[in-house]
């Protein structure tokens, strides 16, 4: 039987030298420049214009730079070790969207699925990936990192592709919306269940609204969503960030 590429890929990550996924320096698969880039404060980040029914939405940094590199790396080129920095930073991203909505504990994360096609061609679903890692950072089962006062909290599948969805890549953002209207859907009984939204990038918020809007006709409260990362034509609050650890 063949080794599974994405458990092959992993100890591979952690035993031979690389250059780093964000800016190609040597030594480490995240170097110690790029690293802090995943532990700025959440910011609350919208589109202009924000699509009716987006939940707010809280973003770490904007989707550029080694960021944008360190997110596609993990998708498009397998490197499954940066899951683990990349579900931490999505995890602060979590924790600054339930503070500010009231959610939990216990929190659940929903991430927004991957199309079955693009699962199929990944062996994975990376967004799924993060999510997961995400939940166990935010309830301390990351070795080093402080225990948010948060906790109790869970990753749940409770989204599904209804049908097939285009390429986002390239598309405007009314087309994206269309593309992606109705698309989703949830077989789970969510009434009176308060969740948070995730994915990993923000554009034009059409896929988290679209997930919210699948959820919400379950039954559940999506009052705020969470990301890693937002792209740069959306403009993060400016407004001080106050200390959202409870």
């Amino acid at each position: 039987m063949l080794p599974d590429m994405g458990v092959l890929t992993a100890a591979l990550d952690l035993v031979l030298p690389q250059p780093c996924a964000g800016c190609g320096a040597l030594g480490s698969l995240l170097c110690l420049a790029c690293a802090p880039r995943l532990a700025a404060p959440a910011r609350l980040s919208l589109p202009s214009p924000a699509p009716p029914g987006l939940p707010q939405s809280w973003a770490i940094a904007p989707y550029a730079g080694p960021v944008r590199e360190l997110i596609v790396a993990h998708k498009e080129r397998g490197l499954t070790g940066l899951a683990r920095p990349l579900g931490a930073a999505l995890a602060r991203a979590a924790s600054a969207a339930a503070a500010s909505a009231g959610v939990g504990p216990p929190t659940l994360l929903v991430p927004v699925p991957s199309s079955r096609a693009s699962v199929r061609r990944r062996g994975r679903d990376p967004t799924l990936m993060i999510a997961r890692e995400a939940a166990r950072a935010a309830t301390g089962g990351v070795p080093g990192r402080e225990k948010t006062p948060w906790r109790k909290v869970f990753c749940v599948q409770a989204l599904q592709h209804r049908r097939r969805v285009a390429d986002q890549a390239g598309l405007t953002a009314t087309a994206r919306s269309t593309n992606l209207t109705g698309a989703l859907h949830s077989n789970l009984d969510l009434s009176g269940v308060r969740v948070i939204v995730v994915d990993d990038v923000i554009t034009t918020g059409a896929t988290l609204t679209e997930a919210a809007r699948a959820l919400r006709a379950a039954g559940a409260e999506v009052p705020a969503a969470a990301v890693i990362a937002a792209t740069q034509r959306h403009t993060p609050d400016t407004t001080p960030r106050t200390d959202h650890k409870r």
